[in-house]
């Protein structure tokens, strides 16, 4: 704004300089002109004064009038010379006229010859310096004689014209700080309105919609700074709206639980939400700004999209990816974006990961599966020897007691199975309940030994206890017992003989740790996530002959939750298998 200012004043200042410069050059001239006519009226009516009383003197008598023309000279202060007519000169107030020359030649007596008013104004070589002069006939008992000339000196007429510049400059250079000054208050009147105006857009432009500018009295100021403060007001508002508008949109669209892509007319990714990284488990916030087709690695997808850019209809598929090691689910749904010129603008693409749905499927189809099996077994075995018996071998006591031994070691099979599947629906169910009291880790694993020492002993194994700390926690002791019994059992079936079973059990800030570790077969690393899936076996073989029912995990885990309790298992295949609960110390509420 200050160029516009200057912009307004420099032309206003050039062009009052110059009307007053031109005034100046006018009046100055003028001035001199006036001042001179003044000067030469003055030396005329000196000229006849002076003349008047030359009359009374002699023109012979050269010594009186010398006096006389030297006497009036310094009363006039004025240069007098007496010239006859054939140009001698007789009378001089500044030299002797004996040693000057003839002045019939000069200008000024010239022009008095000649009847014209005998002016001049030219450099003296008497007196070394400019002069004004002034000739007229010089009349002597009423017949002319000669000639009177009168010369003032230049200096006074170049300090009066000095003075008059002088005062002409003064007087217009205040006139000019004057005027300048009254045109820089009234341009600034004019134009602070306009910058404070100009200053307000500018903020409006930055985004600063809550900017206001002084509105004023003035009707056109005034009016347009009124309109810019109710634009600014209307554009905070909108503004505020779409902003809520799309903090909301966006908040929706970064927490819901389903992928979503948006993707232009160009192919060009331009919205990728947070579920998206977490379905295809990388950094999809790269994929912004650039092609489906170079950002996307799944050539499903990538077949999906181009169908629906081809046939521009709504699309659904179930597609079933390969993330890292895992396979994922996921039901795709895409659309076209068709805008109101019925021309394509995009499409978008939603994701919804329906992994866990998939393996929950495929869970109840191995459950009831294996539940089929398990049931099968001991069914058919019970089934086949009493047909067996009832087809005559009852009578035969020594088949008649090997069979129903048979038949009751399936029943007591055929019951743990039934009462391990009720028990695992209790503690799944939602009125299950701890009975929480403080418990002693190391004295129920003192009475788990104590129950599988037996066991153990059977195959050779030696159960080992390493206690660090205190080990008391609050938990369902009847529960926890239950844990331990089914890991040590589970490592006593795994572990061949003569191996060796430790529990540790270390007291740590906040928690107890507790460790079931074996020197038996171990774990493969892709079995490692399923070993607590109901009826999974490691090996089925071994698991079957000890009794086992596939449930003794799945209970852990389950039983293990309840407590608030972290397990994570570490297994080497031909090396062993730890598994390693972390109890809190006291009751965790969630």
């Amino acid at each position: 704004m200050n160029s516009y200012r200057f912009r307004l004043i420099f032309p206003l200042s050039l062009i009052i300089l110059v009307v007053l410069g031109a005034l100046g050059a006018v009046l100055g001239p003028f001035f001199k002109e006036f001042y001179h006519d003044r000067m030469y009226d003055r030396v005329e009516k000196e000229a006849a004064l002076i003349s008047y009383h030359l009359q009374e003197v002699t023109v012979s008598d050269q010594a009186y009038l010398q006096e006389i023309i030297g006497e009036m000279s310094d009363r006039l202060d004025v240069r007098i010379t007496v010239i006859t007519y054939d140009g001698e000169v007789i009378g001089e107030s500044h030299e002797d006229p004996a040693l000057m020359d003839n002045h019939l030649n000069r200008p000024e007596i010239q022009s008095a010859i000649s009847g014209e008013t005998g002016r001049e104004v030219r450099y003296s070589q008497t007196v070394e310096e400019d002069l004004l002069y002034f000739a007229s006939p010089l009349e002597l008992d009423d017949e002319i004689e000669g000639f009177l000339r009168l010369g003032l000196e230049m200096d006074e007429l170049n300090s009066v014209y000095q003075n008059i510049w002088t005062l002409i400059f003064v007087s217009f250079f205040i006139a000019f700080l004057v005027i300048l000054m009254l045109t820089t208050k009234l341009t600034n009147q004019m134009v602070r309105p306009v910058e404070d105006a100009r200053r307000v857009a500018n903020e409006l432009a930055k985004g600063n919609f809550s900017a206001r500018t002084f509105e004023g009295a003035d009707l056109e100021t005034g009016e347009l700074n009124r309109s810019i403060n109710v634009l600014a007001e209307n554009l905070d508002q909108v503004t505020k709206t779409y902003e809520i508008q799309q903090e909301r949109l966006e908040t929706l669209i970064e927490n819901m639980g389903s992928g979503l892509i948006l993707i232009n007319s160009k192919g060009d990714i331009t919205l990728v939400n947070r579920s998206c990284k977490e379905i295809f488990d990388e950094d999809t916030d790269n994929w912004k700004n650039q092609l489906y087709y170079k950002a996307i690695k799944h050539k499903q997808i990538i077949k999906f999209i181009q169908e629906i850019f081809l046939t521009e209809k709504r699309t659904r598929t179930q597609l079933k990816l390969s993330i890292g090691i895992y396979r994922r689910h996921v039901d795709v749904h895409g659309a076209p974006i068709i805008g109101t010129d019925e021309k394509l603008k995009g499409i978008v693409v939603v994701f919804h990961d329906i992994t866990e749905l998939k393996k929950l499927e495929q869970a109840r189809k191995d459950f009831v599966a294996n539940v089929s099996h398990e049931l099968k077994t001991p069914v058919t075995s019970l089934k086949g020897f009493t047909e067996t018996l009832l087809d005559g071998a009852m009578e035969d006591d020594q088949l008649r007691r090997r069979f129903l031994t048979i038949i009751s070691k399936e029943s007591s099979r055929l019951e743990g199975l039934i009462n391990d599947l009720l028990e695992l629906s209790r503690i799944e169910g939602s009125k299950f309940q701890l009975n929480w009291e403080q418990v002693n880790i190391e004295a129920l694993a003192d009475e788990v030994f104590l129950i599988l020492d037996e066991k153990a002993s059977a195959k050779k194994m030696k159960l080992d206890k390493k206690i660090s700390g205190s080990s008391t926690i609050e938990g369902d002791p009847h529960r926890l017992k239950q844990i331990l019994i089914n890991l040590i059992n589970n490592a006593i079936v795994y572990t061949p003989e003569e191996g060796t079973i430790t529990v540790r059990v270390k007291e740590q800030a906040e928690t107890v740790l507790v460790e079931v570790e074996d020197t038996g077969i171990g774990i493969n690393k892709k079995e490692v996530p399923r070993i607590f899936e109901r009826f999974y076996r490691v090996d089925r073989a071994r698991s079957r002959n000890s009794g086992g029912t596939g449930l003794g995990l799945a209970i852990v885990k389950h039983l293990a939750e309840a407590h608030h309790a972290k397990v994570t298992v570490e297994s080497e295949p031909g090396k062993g298998t730890v598994f390693r609960l972390m109890f809190y110390k006291e009751r965790k509420t969630v």
